[in-house]
């Protein structure tokens, strides 16, 4: 049990602080040309973020929460701020590459959730006694 809580905290530290590094990578540019690092990242974070929750708690509902919380920070991070910030911006080409990395992203994680539900090897929930018995 606390190795699982502990598993589902270190991912969702883990989502929330690539989920927040990529957001700030959105406006790298190189000798003045765009890269979009940041999309690249997405995918690949939430692929593996996902599977890693899986592994790693061993249960359906919780390989969920690294996706969910990258869906936070990004949403968060592309609305204006009281102070008037905003870190996502939507003009030019700097907002193609915010749009395609808040979609790809998205994209990649629900294919990966969808993938980590529709995996029967995990676990739905708590089920039987706990004592390892037979299922």
């Amino acid at each position: 049990m606390i190795r699982r809580a502990a598993a589902a905290l270190l991912v969702v530290v883990l989502a929330a602080w690539l989920a927040l590094v990529e957001v700030f990578w959105l406006p790298l540019r190189v000798l003045g040309v765009l890269v979009p690092v940041s999309v690249v990242a997405a995918v690949v974070g939430n692929l593996l973020l996902v599977r890693l929750a899986a592994r790693l708690t061993g249960s359906r509902a919780l390989a969920v929460l690294p996706a969910l919380t990258w869906l936070v920070v990004a949403v968060a991070a592309s609305t204006r701020r009281p102070e008037g910030d905003l870190v996502v911006v939507g003009s030019g080409a700097l907002g193609w590459v915010g749009l395609a990395f808040l979609l790809v992203g998205v994209v990649a994680a629900a294919s990966a959730v969808g993938r980590a539900l529709a995996d029967p090897g995990l676990r739905r929930g708590r089920t039987g006694s706990g004592s390892g018995g037979a299922r």
